[in-house]
């Protein structure tokens, strides 16, 4: 009999990432409910069929959902779905598609990115217009798709009003919208709406809807809104091996997630924790909060050196090194007693 043993410290917090965090208990509680006895496979079990339930229940429609393994996977297959081989998406230079995914939506889906930059990583009707012409030029991708992300990579938040001008501009444009939702759950939080707020009720077409930064073990979705909008997923998750045979615990742990309000609850608090993050960090001197706090993330701009040696007694990550700007990030298990003693260490090293 083999004796598992704890190869960690489950004691030690970092601010690196919200995928640092382990498993919500309620989760991982779904996960074991789930198990025993047999279910079809690849989708064809109750579990992923409440899910569709659900999720029509939050979304405020028939909706066509997807599990798969993770973010990256995705996002390409929405965007894959969204568009013919010479189509093109138009998003932020900051946009994870673009600078965290290795070239996953070139190499893997073979799309052709148009970037443009803003400085709060989100995008307006103006920026989509930089990238946004040349239909019918043989020589030039055609701009069909434009992405972005809520809440962004910089932690700001689309507001529905400007998801609403986004939307009907791309779509007046003959474009469709697909939403990067990694942490939609945050940006939902911070705006006090339900998620049909940000995403059916604005005209998005299509989401990548996130799980895991949020306390799954590791599951998202692509959850189709306009039918119109995405062709062949059926195939395109097999194809890019996003087909889980044993689905069940990924519906079950979105299902866990989205049956109740632990996807409110959760989010709730990691953006809460960020908001404390930010207060008590503001105050010390040499320290620049340099955007909005609108989710779970800080960022912020410190003396030179601070952050190596902070560095040593909690993890986090370099945003700009050139500007000596790092991440914070907050998550589901995050406590006030993390924050406050991360705090502590960072007033201790500025003050060296």
């Amino acid at each position: 009999m083999t004796t598992t043993h704890q190869l960690h410290d489950p004691a030690l917090k970092s601010f690196a990432s919200d995928n640092y965090a382990g498993v919500h208990p309620e989760v991982l509680a779904a996960v074991a409910a789930a198990n025993g006895g047999h279910q079809v496979s690849y989708g064809e079990d109750v579990y992923t069929a409440r899910l569709h339930e659900v999720m029509a229940e939050h979304l405020g429609r028939a909706v066509e959902v997807f599990p798969v393994f993770n973010g990256t996977g995705a996002n390409v297959l929405s965007l894959q779905a969204m568009l013919p081989p010479w189509g093109a998406v138009v998003c932020t230079r900051n946009a994870h598609i673009h600078t965290d995914e290795n070239g996953a939506p070139e190499r893997v889906a073979g799309i052709k990115l148009l970037t443009v930059p803003t400085p709060d990583a989100k995008l307006t009707p103006e920026l989509v217009d930089q990238e946004a012409w040349g239909w019918g030029d043989e020589h030039r991708a055609q701009p069909l798709v434009v992405s972005l992300t809520q809440t962004t990579e910089l932690g700001t938040c689309y507001t529905p009003d400007e998801l609403r001008a986004l939307c009907d501009h791309a779509h007046e444009r003959g474009m469709r919208v697909h939403m990067d939702g990694a942490r939609i759950a945050n940006a939902a939080a911070t705006l006090g709406v339900p998620l049909r707020a940000i995403t059916t009720d604005v005209g998005v077409d299509v989401v990548s809807f996130g799980g895991t930064k949020n306390g799954l073990l590791g599951a998202e979705a692509v959850v189709v809104l306009d039918p119109e909008a995405a062709q062949g997923l059926t195939y395109l998750r097999k194809m890019n091996m996003q087909l889980g045979s044993k689905m069940r615990f990924l519906s079950a742990q979105l299902l866990a997630l989205l049956e109740g309000d632990l996807w409110l609850r959760s989010a709730q608090h990691a953006n809460a924790m960020a908001l404390r993050l930010r207060d008590a960090v503001a105050v010390l001197p040499g320290v620049e909060v340099v955007q909005a706090v609108e989710s779970n993330a800080v960022f912020a701009a410190l003396p030179p050196g601070v952050a190596d040696r902070l560095r040593e007694r909690f993890r986090f990550y370099d945003w700009d090194a050139a500007r000596n700007e790092v991440r914070w990030m907050c998550a589901f298990d995050t406590t006030e007693a993390d924050v406050d003693a991360f705090a502590a260490a960072l007033a201790e090293e500025l003050a060296r």
